[in-house]
């Protein structure tokens, strides 16, 4: 079985769009990683695609707080605003989506998806010391949240990031694996970014694809969005 594997596509249609037309006939179900909304000015048309295609999805910190489950003071004034907007602007199928949605990790056949950690959706993986102390119930989980595509692999040795590329699973090991950020990578690479992972070959391949961004920075400003939401794009951070 082969399977896409998205995160933090944040309401990013054109970068999804570009991403779908990438891996056409490359993949046989998809698996979503969580943030499906926050940030980006096309929120019901993400969650409506990923509600008819998506075979496993996962909430994230943004798709909770669209819909009142997170305290948004913990939120930065942009994302705060994001967020507000989002919940006004969600049709009611949508928002009842998004709220229903499992906290990870969920399993699909021998691997887990979650959006943070396997402990906290909010929690950041993105050194080594940060997976040191992690308890994984599977061999291969995948992850999102940091926006950077890449992950770990947990050996007796020692915890080592791994290289962009793709990868083979060895059963050695635990692999922690970051498809990357569909809509806002922060990795410097402002590609939209994606995974696909074929179980029958215990390999992962990761990708990237340009988009048009300036079609996307402009419907944050027609959305009446913070105009840094669309710059933030080209720079990928």
């Amino acid at each position: 079985m082969r399977f896409l594997i998205l995160s933090d596509i944040h309401a990013n249609w054109d970068a999804l769009d570009a991403v779908l037309n990438e891996a056409d006939g490359k993949y046989d179900l998809v698996l979503n990683c969580g943030d499906l909304v926050g940030y980006g000015p096309e929120p019901n048309r993400v969650v409506d695609w990923c509600r008819a295609t998506n075979a496993a999805v996962v909430r994230g910190n943004h798709d909770k707080a669209a819909v009142g489950l997170a305290d948004l003071e913990w939120f930065n004034p942009v994302a705060k605003l994001s967020a507000v907007w989002t919940c006004e602007i969600l049709t009611e199928v949508n928002r009842t989506y998004l709220g229903m949605l499992p906290v990870g990790p969920v399993t699909v056949q021998d691997f887990d998806l979650f959006h943070g950690s396997p402990a906290d959706e909010d929690e950041y993986l993105i050194t080594p010391s940060d997976v040191e102390s992690l308890v994984l119930d599977r061999s291969l989980s995948f992850f999102g949240h940091t926006h950077v595509q890449g992950g770990f692999m947990m050996h007796r040795n020692g915890v080592r990031p791994l290289a962009i590329d793709s990868l083979f699973v060895d059963e050695t090991a635990a692999y922690l694996v970051n498809p990357g950020s569909v809509g806002q990578p922060r990795d410097h690479d402002p590609r939209a970014a994606f995974a696909i992972y074929d179980s029958a070959a215990r390999r992962v391949e990761y990708h990237r694809v340009e988009y048009d961004m300036r079609l996307t920075a402009s419907k944050i400003v027609d959305a009446g969005l913070p105009e840094m939401l669309g710059s933030r794009l080209f720079r990928g951070a």
